[in-house]
């Protein structure tokens, strides 16, 4: 088996979608602009070398329609050499991406694979324009399609998670968040994009503006856990999920760049990490959002590690009391969970999410100096996925 490494990873900052830096940009000029910025950072890279482009998306249709992995291929690299694909593993997407390219080159079928994901969620509603359920399984099944509020409301209900506990966690990931941007933990991966937006004025008349998007939007310093409180519950009466413990819908694009041994010998390049293991597991849709119990597990056996060698996790924040049942249920160490905050702080742009927390992974390990991570979360329809990483 060949080996492969991760030799370069950026992502955007993350919008707020319908009102945020990223409301009126494409989801493929978006991605465009982050895949020049990681294939300008390996300036020894021949991009006519590149075996494929391979783009998660949870949504692939209309702005992020017709095979957007080949459209941002072309927007790109700026060569019709690279084709692409567009992957749907809903909120996994982008780490499957990874998953792919990672198998791809340990089989000796490519040499070097961009891998990632982009999201707008801004354009396009949650779920897409014209959802058409399956008759039989709306009558027979209807929780396989329940909306995922409503999942995390049952997960909060079976593992008996309290909603002081779910308001305290997602107060907790938003000051985790805004330490790591004040400190300036994110900024080595975020690429900055140049966004230029027409509009009409309160006068009516058309106006210009430019400005650099570089910053995820979501944290909010104003965040108390007794305005939290307050919130009422979204999703189900007398219920515990609300807008401020759940993720925030969001637009971004992450991106990395994977290599066979065979090639970072020959352009003489440092890798970043290595992909030891991935693991999909299929759980209760009802539950979705335990996905991770089953695939955590999967993943360390897979890579031959525990999960006391593990120094730190992303676990993405779709909802405090999912989160909360995925740590107590794997006993998971909360010290070394979302050190830099999650998606309840930080948003959840769906297909990009899985590549983002990768990103984020390997920049604060690198700068902690550890050597085993994880990004792993649950995935709509009843799923869970983990992937493990080495950081060289």
């Amino acid at each position: 088996m060949n080996t492969s490494y991760i030799v370069a990873g950026y992502r955007s900052a993350v919008g707020k979608s319908g009102k945020g830096v990223f409301k009126f940009t494409r989801p493929d000029d978006l991605a465009a602009d982050v895949i020049k910025h990681l294939v300008s950072s390996v300036p020894e890279l021949d991009k006519n070398k590149i075996d494929d482009v391979i783009c998660g998306n949870a949504t692939p249709e209309a702005e992020q329609g017709l095979n957007i992995g080949r459209m941002i291929s072309l927007m790109g690299l700026d060569t019709i050499k690279v084709p692409g694909m567009t992957v749907n593993r809903y909120c996994s997407s982008g780490l499957e991406t990874i998953a792919i390219a990672n198998a791809k080159i340990q089989s000796g079928i490519s040499d070097c694979i961009i891998a990632g994901g982009v999201e707008t969620m801004s354009p396009i509603p949650f779920g897409g324009w014209r959802i058409v359920p399956n008759y039989k399984i709306s009558k027979n099944n209807p929780d396989w399609y329940w909306n995922m509020g409503l999942t995390a409301e049952a997960v909060a209900e079976k593992y008996k998670i309290p909603r002081e506990k779910q308001d305290e966690f997602a107060y907790n990931s938003h000051q985790k968040a805004l330490n790591a941007i004040g400190n300036g933990y994110f900024k080595d991966g975020i690429v900055p994009i140049t966004v230029k937006e027409t509009y009409l004025d309160s006068s009516e008349k058309r106006k210009e503006r430019e400005f650099v998007a570089n910053t995820d939007e979501g944290p909010r310093e104003d965040t108390t856990i007794e305005k939290l409180g307050k919130l009422k519950s979204v999703f189900a009466q007398n219920g515990t999920v609300t807008a401020g413990n759940s993720s925030q819908t969001s637009d971004g694009a992450a991106f990395v760049l994977l290599m066979s041994e065979k090639m970072v010998k020959e352009l003489n390049i440092e890798p970043v990490a290595r992909m030891m293991s991935y693991s999909v597991a299929g759980v209760d849709p009802k539950h979705m959002g335990i996905g991770p119990i089953e695939s955590v597990p999967m993943a360390l056996k897979q890579s031959g590690l525990n999960l006391k060698d593990i120094e730190q996790i992303e676990l993405n924040e779709a909802f405090a009391s999912q989160s909360l049942a995925v740590i107590n249920e794997l006993k998971l160490n909360q010290e070394i969970v979302n050190v830099n905050g999650g998606a309840i702080a930080l948003g959840h742009p769906l297909g990009c999410t899985g590549a983002k927390l990768s990103v984020q992974l390997f920049n604060e390990m690198k700068r902690r100096k550890q050597k085993y991570g994880m990004v792993t979360m649950c995935v709509g329809a009843g799923q869970g996925s983990s992937g493990i990483f080495e950081i060289l």
